[in-house]
């Protein structure tokens, strides 16, 4: 089964972090990777530039609206995801407690129950 792994965190706690806690982010995250791509758990993810950059199109009864800005006006904005594929919900949950930390406040796991072009499927 596939799963979206969506990462939440603060983006101005991300703009103020320090050299030392971006490479520990990035350390955790490459080795989370290496290591579901390892085995063929890992299907693709990325970053995601700062919510600012950000343009949310809505519909509305009589048509679509656009703002700059995120979806949400929360704290915790969307940063991150990861699309993976493993044999169980739990394992989902056991993948995603890995990226919780001080910088990614909370995770999101959703199953895919439809994916375009992701190794051919």
């Amino acid at each position: 089964m596939k799963y979206m792994v969506l990462m939440y965190a603060d983006p101005a706690a991300t703009e103020a972090m320090s050299a030392t806690q971006r490479a520990e982010v990035f350390r955790r995250h490459e080795a989370l990777h290496q290591d579901l791509a390892g085995s063929g758990e890992m299907l693709n993810g990325a970053g995601l530039a700062y919510p600012k950059d950000t343009t949310t199109i809505r519909w509305r009864g009589d048509g679509s609206t656009t703002a700059d800005g995120p979806l949400t006006g929360s704290t915790d904005q969307l940063t991150a995801y990861y699309v993976i594929e493993c044999a169980s919900p739990e394992r989902a949950r056991e993948i995603a407690a890995r990226v919780v930390d001080f910088h990614v406040v909370a995770v999101e796991v959703r199953p895919v129950h439809d994916s375009f072009g992701m190794d051919g499927s």
